[in-house]
């Protein structure tokens, strides 16, 4: 065999060899974890991933008037006042439907924990019911009780506890 024949041969099996290997492939990033699952429906404010969206709040309450209404002690029925706030809060959602609503149910610092929970809760429910009635999809709405934890008015009188008897209206993502 010829020099040229065995350095030709020589080449061709390092060609043929280097062929036959596979480049290792590429590394694959790590599945990103999964979303939280949140329950549109939940009552416990903490488990609500949410983006507040305070220029379109601030849009919300200058077209409606007001992002709260208030109630009665114990109550939780809406009157004709917050109908009318509610309406057009209302009107406001449905013209946008790219946000939700927290609606925020809150109480006075009288009663348990438990018992005030119920109640913030009961109110939100009452003002989600009053929206859905106007329009409003129930995928844009999302109930949250606070119970007594966030007073807006300190003290122990009628007007301050009048001030925490109340449900907001939170524009979130």
């Amino acid at each position: 065999m010829t020099k040229s024949f065995l350095i030709g041969f020589t080449a061709l099996a390092l060609t043929l060899g280097a062929c036959g290997q596979k480049a290792p492939p590429p590394p694959v990033a790590p599945p990103l974890p999964p979303a939280p699952v949140v329950d549109p429906n939940s009552t416990d404010p903490n488990s609500l991933e949410t983006t507040l969206l305070p220029a379109m709040q601030a849009d919300m309450v200058a077209k409606a008037g007001s992002d709260t209404v208030y109630f009665g002690t114990d109550e939780y029925t809406l009157d004709m006042p917050a109908r009318t706030t509610l309406a057009a809060q209302a009107r406001w959602l449905i013209a946008h439907p790219q946000v939700r609503a927290s609606l925020e149910g809150h109480c006075d610092v009288r009663g348990t924990r438990e018992y005030n929970q119920a109640l913030g809760e009961r109110r939100a429910n009452s003002v989600r019911e009053f929206m859905l009635s106007q329009g409003v999809p129930a995928a844009q709405l999302v109930v949250t009780s606070w119970g007594k934890e966030k007073p807006v008015a300190t003290g122990s009188n009628e007007s301050a506890w009048a001030q925490n008897r109340r449900e907001v209206t939170v524009i979130i993502r």
